[in-house]
């Protein structure tokens, strides 16, 4: 991002708490093996005619957001407000610096927008300073009051206003000024209330808003075969790592260090359970193994996080159009007792590959006191992987 001025900005509104999901923001949810925010944060980062991509977020959401965003080309976060035109507003106040012609503001919650509907509204702006996408309503619209029909509502002219909305930057901010911090369901409401024309281009039903658990199973069917694409079928791959014990601080398994007078050896921090599962997820992929994408002998991965090196097996996946389903990792070892740690390790496991904790199986067993497991020397890690990909 240069940010150069007169350019063109995008704000990703992901500011919400998804009170209808409960728990969990929506935003933050996986779809398709890849969290709903990353998916609408990537339509925009990877755009040849954005010139910066800014997103707002919640104020407790900086650890996960981190790892939403992480690789992607991003300007630094800012914290939204209980209102979205509170968080509107932030994004427009943060983008002052690099004097915007114009700015797209983008809901979250839609992440599979098309990249021509992006272009639609990018063309729209060379004419008008205020343009929306939007579908004609087709359905009969009735008006309801406790379950009962109160009356029929003429549908012709009505449409569904989607986003990304696109505007003249200092427009936009003028209108939010005026606004006074009244209420919006869009930004095109407050364009409007000033008396200016709004110009409206045609959207894409797969730039459909996650509102509840509905919308998001619907948006996975529409990702497991979007507009007539291929089909994606499971792989699965296998993996299986090796790594010797000697005097340490801790032993570092699936992600978390396990405190203990003890130390896996090895050229990174030899995490043997996140090694096996890059190996498998690779192996899903016919790509080789880890010691071919990462060799013990590049200096640059002494020491180094093995989160690295299953981001980078699932971000192939990615690149590739599939879809990481499920990673079941075993642990074989005499010590430390992995037990109390299992369900640390599954969460971890998730967060770093962006999966449901749901997706990730952790066991452990010993081998009865036989081999060097049994003596104690080492210890072993076997996993599997299952991904889609395209057919």
């Amino acid at each position: 991002m240069d940010g150069t001025a007169g350019g063109t900005f995008a704000v990703v509104v992901g500011a919400g708490s998804g009170t209808r999901f409960g728990g969990r923001p929506k935003q933050y949810r996986p779809l398709g093996g890849v969290p709903v925010f990353r998916r609408a944060l990537m339509a925009f980062a990877g755009h040849p005619r954005i010139d910066g991509v800014l997103a707002v977020i919640g104020a407790d959401a900086e650890a996960p957001f981190r790892q939403v965003a992480a690789g992607l080309d991003l300007l630094p976060p800012v914290i939204g407000g209980a209102e979205r035109t509170a968080s509107v507003q932030a994004a427009l106040d943060a983008l002052a610096p690099y004097r915007p012609a114009h700015v797209l503001i983008h809901d979250a919650a839609r992440p599979l927008v098309p990249r021509a509907v992006i272009d639609r509204v990018l063309d729209g702006l060379t004419r008008f300073d205020a343009v929306i996408p939007a579908l004609p309503v087709r359905d009969t619209l009735k008006r309801t009051v406790a379950g009962m029909v109160t009356g029929t509502v003429p549908r012709d002219g009505l449409a569904a206003v989607q986003t990304p909305q696109g505007f003249d930057y200092r427009l936009l901010r003028d209108a939010y000024a005026q606004a006074g911090g009244a209420a919006a369901t869009d930004d095109a409401t407050l364009v409007e209330r000033l008396g200016l024309a709004v110009h409206v281009v045609e959207g894409d039903p797969l730039a459909m808003k996650i509102t509840d658990p509905n919308d998001l199973d619907q948006a996975e069917r529409l990702l497991g075969n979007p507009m007539g694409t291929r089909p994606l079928l499971p792989r699965v791959g296998t993996g299986f790592d090796v790594h010797r014990l000697g005097p340490g601080a801790g032993v570092v398994i699936g992600g978390l260090t396990i405190p203990c007078p003890l130390a896996l050896i090895g050229h990174s921090d030899a995490d043997v359970g996140l090694h096996a599962l890059t190996d498998a997820i690779l192996g899903t992929l016919g790509d080789g193994d880890i010691g071919t994408l990462f060799p013990p002998s590049d200096m640059q991965w002494q020491g180094a996080d093995s989160a690295i090196f299953i981001q980078e097996a699932c971000r192939r996946v990615r690149a590739r159009g599939g879809v990481l389903h499920h990673l079941d990792l075993t642990i074989l070892c005499e010590r430390p007792k992995i037990g109390p740690h299992r369900e640390a390790m599954r969460a971890r496991i998730a967060l770093i590959c962006e999966l449901e904790v749901a997706q990730v199986s952790v066991k452990a067993t010993t081998t009865e006191k036989l081999g060097f497991t049994g003596r104690g020397e080492g210890i072993a890690a076997q996993a599997a992987a299952t991904v889609l990909l395209p057919s």
